[in-house]
């Protein structure tokens, strides 16, 4: 009992010491569950894993090849380490031949793409950044008639993967997500997706999976990380700052209004933050397969093609429906296919 009464007199003479104590052992007992989830994650995708790579190949048959485009800079450079960690175990034990070839410098994916030997998959391990490189230069291809039908995986490792949000379900754990991903490749169900050609007047055209974005809405959001001083407000402060010098609307898949109050640009751009694709009531929506995107005299600024920066300039905007067949979740492809049924 004397013992207890001491314990209580120094942790009320010392109460500071001990509410940070307190908090850095919660904090770090939390920290160690995480760490134990995520292994018991990974080894759970392993053996799943396994079941694919223990099946037998008739003597008729090769191995397939897997080619891995890893962009290492992505996420803030720690996409080589997610990926080490995460979904190259799986894919080594699924009986693939893997291929991985990783970039060095940006833009250098799409020259590589050109020299790419034949493949039975292709695998895009990085960002929005990385899956517009490499479709760019699949579809630059001279033979892109014939490549465009090899099937593409796409492990999400970057800072902004839209993609993954169309071929996989949400999760806020990267490992389980970066897991799902890659077992999604493993099951083999694909699904079509459209593919938008951009092209400017003198360029080679780039090729987009997401979407083309420009004007106020797009220029905001790029800038919502100067703002993490802000917290759980940077976003909205970032389209707050730029109704100061706002001077058009954006176009997002549809054209917007141009008097659109600062108050609804606040709450409509975070919106669209999270659904790039969001047209808002009022907007005048538009469906064509091919238009073309002439800018005022004197624009300046950048488009954003699967986030992206890119010039702006005067491009032809065409859509190559269901070009490419990326792997993708079974739930989502039911998902996916079921409009299309009804």
């Amino acid at each position: 009992m004397a013992r207890v009464v001491r314990m209580f007199k120094t942790f009320k003479t010392h109460w500071k010491k001990t509410t940070v104590g307190v908090c850095l052992l919660t904090w770090g007992g939390n920290w160690l569950y995480g760490k134990h989830c995520d292994n018991l994650l990974r080894r759970a995708a392993c053996q799943e894993a396994q079941v694919f790579g223990n099946q037998l190949i008739p003597s008729n048959m090769q191995v397939k090849k897997a080619t891995v485009f890893l962009n290492p800079a992505a996420c803030k450079g720690k996409a080589r380490n997610l990926f080490e960690k995460n979904a190259a175990p799986i894919l080594h034990l699924s009986g693939l031949d893997i291929t991985i070839v990783k970039t060095d410098y940006e833009g250098q994916a799409k020259k590589l793409l050109e020299l790419m030997e034949n493949t039975d998959l292709i695998i895009i391990a990085g960002g929005d950044g990385t899956v517009q490189e490499v479709i760019t230069g699949l579809l630059r291809r001279a033979d892109e008639a014939t490549f465009s039908k090899i099937p593409i995986g796409f492990i999400p490792l970057g800072k902004t993967s839209t993609l993954s949000q169309t071929l996989y379900p949400g999760s806020l754990n990267q490992v389980q997500r970066i897991a799902d991903a890659t077992l999604a490749i493993l099951k083999g169900e694909t699904i079509p997706l459209d593919v938008l050609q951009i092209k400017g007047e003198k360029e080679q055209p780039v090729f987009a999976v997401t979407g083309l974005r420009w004007g106020s809405y797009r220029d905001a959001g790029v800038k919502v990380s100067k703002y993490w001083y802000l917290g759980p407000l940077k976003t909205k402060a970032a389209h707050f700052f730029n109704t100061l010098k706002r001077t058009e609307d954006s176009m997002n898949i549809c054209i917007e209004s141009d008097t659109v109050s600062k108050g609804d640009f606040i709450n409509r751009g975070s919106q669209k933050m999270c659904d790039p694709q969001l047209c808002p009531e009022g907007s005048q929506c538009v469906q064509a397969s091919r238009c073309i995107l002439q800018l005022p005299e004197g624009t300046e600024g950048s488009f954003g093609i699967d986030s992206e920066e890119y010039e702006a300039m005067p491009v032809e905007v065409k859509l190559l429906p269901r070009k490419l067949e990326f792997f993708c979740d079974p739930r989502r492809r039911e998902q996916m296919l079921q409009p299309a049924v009804q």
